[in-house]
């Protein structure tokens, strides 16, 4: 097996463990979700601290602008290194992408605040923002390439569900981290300083994931493509003006990683801002709640990825849109109630210096039924909105679990790495990643706390038709027959 032979029923060479293969790249793409993360997770307490002071609401949106932004220049990314990935190799692509993001994230924890550095401070973290989203952009398709290019065919779904839960568990690791520091401090102190140490973590957990990344080898089928000279030469070309490549990404985009994106992203993103900034739900209890719904879902990322090995990925994912679609709604309706909120509306108000929309949650004053501005939420039913977040992560499972397998599946080797990037971070970067800013602004301007779900529910339902007429199922591709070709070739 070690001389290049292939393994029966479309295993890779024995002399490359897929467990390795998986642990060392799951570490490290987890490790850039938390630093991609960490800077949503702390929204609540650092919009204030990063833009001027007298409108809470002008920052907090400002904050998740500045916190999409990351989110709309992954597809460069995906671009950039794609082509790195598919040229010089996986391996190398995504050591450069990890080491560019945690840089940033640790810059994030040495920069100086509005009251300290005025104008430079947003600025600058505008700037740091990009440069993780750029990194971003390259490692999440060079990790599952290179986990799907090692593993068996007919157990793809399986060992790359592993990558698929490192976003949750980024996330979850960010939400823990800040939760442990903030219980390891003061609140004052948290907020005065302490915000500052789970960035700065990242210089630890980067520098040990680098250390397992530069041990491991390249993808077999890459080396094998380019030791026979057949890997391509320009993979932005191929992948985008062939006709039949392009197809491919367009019928991804929109009829999976689009839904796939926004599921994700309100399932996780949405009901945390949700819970704490229209429900009022204290924002170190609406941590530990997400970070349970998180913790109790992500076994079924490897369980919905394995089923996809025997029944196709196709109908899963679109079952998760459907899902989706008929209970958020309800879901949200559900998740006020059991935050023992009496809010029946929002208020709006423009600044007339700024211009900045101002977000205030109303509730009935008991004594002389007038609304007024709601307090934050006494005494949560905390097990009940932790099962609703859950619910809502089971749908992400349903969807997430098998795409990175669906997507490795869809374009061949020589321009896998571009192919895939492309659509996976337009679907994440560009519809996932805008949702909370999308959703408050909507529930800003219409006074409806439920508006907000009107965007992911349009953008599910658009990947649910597109994706249950033009998507192809993918589970039986063989993609170690492109080993077996270029090894005759060698």
């Amino acid at each position: 097996m070690a001389s290049g032979t292939m393994a029966l029923e479309g295993a890779p060479p024995a002399d490359y463990g897929i467990w390795r293969v998986i642990m060392a790249s799951s570490v490290g793409t987890m490790i850039e979700w938390y630093d991609f993360y960490i800077f949503g997770s702390l929204a609540a307490i650092l919009s204030p601290k990063f833009y001027p002071p007298g409108n809470e609401t002008f920052a907090y949106i400002a904050y998740l602008a500045t916190f999409a932004v990351g989110f709309l220049v992954r597809p460069f990314g995906a671009l950039f290194f794609g082509r790195i990935g598919d040229m010089v190799g996986r391996k190398y692509a995504f050591i450069v992408t990890l080491s560019i993001m945690g840089g940033a994230t640790a810059l994030i924890g040495l920069l100086p605040t509005y009251q300290t550095a005025g104008w430079f401070s947003p600025i600058t973290l505008l700037a740091i923002r990009i440069l993780q989203g750029l990194a971003l952009g390259g490692e999440y398709g060079g990790a599952a390439v290179y986990v799907a290019e090692h593993a068996p065919d007919k157990k793809r779904g399986f060992y790359t569900s592993f990558i698929q839960i490192t976003a949750t568990l980024g996330l979850f690791v960010s939400l823990l981290v800040v939760l442990g520091t903030q219980n390891a401090m003061t609140k004052e102190q948290f907020a005065e300083w302490g915000w500052r140490i789970p960035f700065l973590l990242s210089i630890v957990l980067v520098t040990i994931s680098l250390y397992i990344r530069l041990k491991m080898k390249e993808s077999p089928i890459f080396s094998q493509l380019k030791t026979s000279g057949m890997t391509s030469a320009k993979p932005l070309t191929e992948a985008f003006t062939v006709w039949t490549n392009l197809k491919r990404v367009l019928i991804s985009l929109f009829g999976a990683t689009a839904g796939q994106g926004v599921v994700w992203y309100t399932g996780q993103f949405y009901a945390l801002f949700y819970l704490q900034t229209v429900l009022k739900v204290n924002p170190k209890t609406s941590n530990i709640i997400v970070a349970i719904a998180l913790l109790c879902a992500m076994p079924f990322f490897t369980v919905f990825g394995a089923l996809s090995d025997r029944i196709g990925r196709k109908w899963l994912m679109m079952a998760a849109c459907l899902l989706a679609i008929v209970t958020y709604i309800p879901i949200y309706k559900s998740m006020q109630v059991a935050a023992g909120s009496s809010i029946n509306g929002l208020k709006s108000a423009k600044n007339k210096v700024t211009g900045a929309i101002s977000l205030t949650a109303l509730t009935n004053d008991p004594a002389t039924g007038q609304q007024v501005a709601a307090k934050e939420a006494a005494n949560p039913d905390v097990p009940k909105l932790v099962l609703l977040v859950f619910i809502q992560v089971i749908f992400v499972c349903m969807i997430y679990g098998p795409i990175a397998a669906y997507l490795v599946e869809a374009f061949p080797a020589k321009i896998r790495y571009t192919s895939l990037s492309l659509p996976y971070h337009i679907g994440n970067g560009v519809f996932g990643g805008l949702l909370p800013l999308i959703g408050l602004s909507l529930c800003a301007r219409t006074g409806n706390i439920y508006a907000g779900l009107y965007y992911p529910m349009i953008v599910a339902a658009i990947t649910l038709v597109f994706g249950s007429i033009f998507l192809k199922e993918t589970h039986g591709t063989l993609i170690w027959s492109e080993y077996d070709e270029a090894t005759k070739k060698a």
